[in-house]
């Protein structure tokens, strides 16, 4: 059996999560990265995939040129509260806020639920099994969560956070596993 080997990497930060709102289709708040080392870190074989908004799309150009566009890495549809902070949510839908943070199953209205979200993604990671190689989806935290959901089978979605340019390596051969990759000082003690 060969292997997938999946790299799961969070895009760049953007003003809407600055500001804790719900996102829109808004650019990473810098153009071009910090460092030359986005481009080599992957070899020339890997599959780079990224969610269609413009703020993956601009973090995988970091990555490789030739990004492929997978609608199944897309955000969670935030419905009506596409733009809105926390705060004016608190303020003005507390009670559908709350819902919604204490049950997978409620979704924001005309959105997507965490839930169904953790679905789209799991089928996904299904997919994905079928097709071995390197690959590199730069996506969104919601989905980098459900595909850690998916693989630990947990039910602590809330409790993990997916910093901006953050990974998550995952790796199929026969069941998915975590990997942690280290920082490669294996010689400096």
């Amino acid at each position: 059996m060969q292997t997938t080997r999946l790299t799961l990497i969070c895009h760049a930060r953007t003003v809407a999560q600055k500001l804790a709102r719900f996102p829109t289709n808004e650019p990473v708040e810098d153009s071009a990265p910090a460092s030359d080392a986005f481009g080599t870190r992957f070899g020339s074989e890997v599959r780079v995939l990224c969610a269609p908004e413009l703020r993956t799309r601009e973090t995988a150009a970091w990555f490789s040129a030739n990004a492929q566009v997978d609608e199944a890495l897309r955000d969670c549809d935030w419905g009506r509260w596409h733009g809105k902070s926390i705060k004016e949510l608190q303020r003005e839908e507390g009670e559908a806020l709350q819902a919604w943070l204490g049950d997978s199953r409620v979704a924001p209205p005309d959105g997507e639920s965490v839930e169904q979200l953790c679905a789209r993604v799991g089928a996904w990671l299904q997919a994905l099994q079928a097709m071995p190689g390197d690959v590199v989806a730069v996506t969104h935290p919601f989905v980098i969560r459900a595909a850690l959901m998916h693989v630990v089978q947990g039910a602590a979605f809330n409790a993990i956070d997916v910093e901006p340019l953050s990974t998550l390596e995952l790796r199929f051969n026969g069941v998915w596993r975590l990997r942690l990759p280290g920082l490669g000082l294996e010689g400096a003690v």
